[in-house]
């Protein structure tokens, strides 16, 4: 893939397409990227390219494709944050092909998707997203959408990330070598841009947390701010390979006291 902070800096929910069916190349890029996703909680993803028109699926938000892709993963703890993961790495190779996306999980004729995944009764379809090259303009709709939820803009670095504890921000000079990894984290799609993430630097580990936003502590089933988490957790890990950092994977509490809107989800080491 082509520079990391380009393709995350580059990227944005596309659903508005010009009609043009992807490239046997591309399609076939794709597929074997399909195979070789990967998340730190080893759980396995399953990814199926799945033709809008033979399966009856319907997204009134999005226009010119009929291609789309499911990801089925079994109902286990941890499922969504190691799908958000491997979803967002299928979604940057997607961008760095040139291919647009966008995260679906309540838009769409939820139980036609599911037919076409073919779930097993202790699996789940969280999301899907269509594949298709972008319209040279977005449609009117498209356009409201993205202003309403203000999809362009980020918290300020010192408002996502802390410096020992929740009671100190982390400043991008002081964050040093973690300064670029942390940024790519903040400029990760979330959930109606919510952006749950937090993270506290400590000892040469990063502590990420989910802070919940209200009304979003997963409907009929679905977690999307735990996928949210997923996905930072991608684009920080990502980032930080990209900068020769070697990194430890790990889910120990380190029990840094912080409010009841805040859940604890894993740590990256910086050995």
């Amino acid at each position: 893939m082509e520079n990391l902070k380009e393709l995350i800096k580059n990227r944005r929910s596309v659903r508005t397409y010009d009609g043009r069916e992807l490239t046997a190349e591309d399609k076939e890029k794709l597929l074997a990227f399909m195979e070789k996703t990967e998340n730190p909680y080893g759980i396995n993803v399953a990814f199926k390219l799945m033709d809008a028109g033979e399966h009856g699926l319907k997204c009134p938000v999005v226009v010119g494709t009929e291609l789309y892709v499911g990801g089925k993963i079994k109902r286990v703890p941890f499922a969504f944050e190691a799908f958000g993961y491997a979803f967002e790495m299928l979604v940057l190779y997607a961008q760095s092909l040139g291919i647009g996306t966008v995260w679906l999980g309540g838009t769409m004729n939820r139980q036609a998707y599911e037919a076409a995944m073919e779930l097993g009764d202790d699996e789940m379809m969280p999301c899907a997203s269509p594949l298709g090259y972008p319209a040279s303009k977005m449609s009117w709709r498209e356009s409201m959408m993205r202003k309403a939820i203000k999809a362009d803009e980020r918290l300020p670095f010192e408002a996502l990330f802390f410096d020992g504890s929740f009671d100190t921000p982390l400043t991008e000079e002081k964050a040093g070598k973690l300064a670029h990894p942390l940024d790519m984290v903040r400029w990760a799609p979330s959930a109606v841009n919510k952006q749950p993430w937090r993270a506290v630097v400590k000892d040469n580990a990063v502590h990420f947390y989910l802070k919940r936003a209200k009304g979003f502590g997963g409907h009929e089933g679905l977690d999307m701010q735990k996928i949210d988490m997923g996905i930072a957790l991608c684009h920080f890990d990502l980032a930080a390979r990209e900068c020769g950092l070697k990194l430890r994977f790990s889910q120990e509490d380190p029990e840094i006291p912080h409010d009841e809107s805040m859940q604890y989800i894993a740590t990256y080491r910086v050995d």
